[in-house]
C-alpha cells in the first residue's frame, strides 16, 4: 500500500497533465505488447495459411494467380501493420505533453508569485515540481519506448521479406 500512496502523491505533485502521461504510457505500452504478441504467437499461423493456400494451386504463374498472391501477401501485411504506425505517434506525443506539463506548472509558479510574491520558495515549489514531473515522465517514457518500436519496425520489415519467399512462384525468383 505503501507503494500505492507513493505513486499517487507522484501523480498529484505532477499536475492534471500526468494523468494524461500515464494513459498515454499504458496505451503505448499495450500496443507495444499487442504487437509482440501478434510477431510472436499469430504471424506464423497466418503464413501457415497463406502458404498452404497458395501452394495448393496448381497455376502459380498466370496473372489471377500472381494477382492473388499479392492479396495474400497484402492481407497479412495489413494485420503486420496494425497499430505499428500508431507506436511511433504516441512515442512523439508523449514529451509533447511533458512540455505542456511544464508550461502548466509554470502558470502555477506564475500564479503564486503573483499572489504571495518571489520571497516565499515553498509556496513556488508545488509549481516548479508539476512543471518538471511531467517533462521528465513523458521523456523517460519515450526514451524507453523508442527501442522497443525500432526493434518492431524491423521485425515488420523482416517477416515482409520472409513472407515474400514462403509464397514464392514455381521455378522462378520471387520479387516482392
Amino acid at each position: 500500500m505503501e507503494v500505492v500512496s507513493a505513486f499517487r502523491d507522484f501523480l498529484d505533485k505532477g499536475g492534471d497533465v500526468l494523468y494524461a502521461i500515464l494513459l498515454l504510457s499504458i496505451w503505448l505500452w499495450w500496443l507495444i505488447l499487442e504487437r509482440y504478441w501478434y510477431y510472436l504467437r499469430e504471424l506464423k499461423g497466418d503464413v501457415n495459411s497463406a502458404a498452404s493456400t497458395w501452394n495448393q494451386r496448381s497455376d502459380q504463374r498466370s496473372w489471377y494467380a500472381l494477382t492473388q498472391r499479392r492479396g495474400l501477401i497484402s492481407e497479412i501485411e495489413v494485420k503486420m501493420l496494425r497499430n505499428l504506425g500508431l507506436i511511433p505517434a504516441l512515442i512523439a506525443l508523449l514529451p509533447m505533453f511533458g512540455l505542456l506539463g511544464t508550461v502548466t506548472g509554470m502558470i502555477q509558479v506564475f500564479d503564486v508569485m503573483a499572489f504571495m510574491g518571489s520571497g516565499n520558495p515553498r509556496a513556488m515549489a508545488d509549481g516548479v515540481s508539476a512543471a518538471t514531473i511531467p517533462t521528465m515522465a513523458g521523456m523517460v517514457v519515450a526514451l524507453i519506448a523508442i527501442p522497443f518500436a525500432t526493434q518492431l519496425e524491423r521485425r515488420y520489415r523482416s517477416e515482409k521479406q520472409r513472407l515474400a519467399e514462403t509464397l514464392k512462384i514455381a521455378d522462378q525468383e520471387v520479387v516482392a
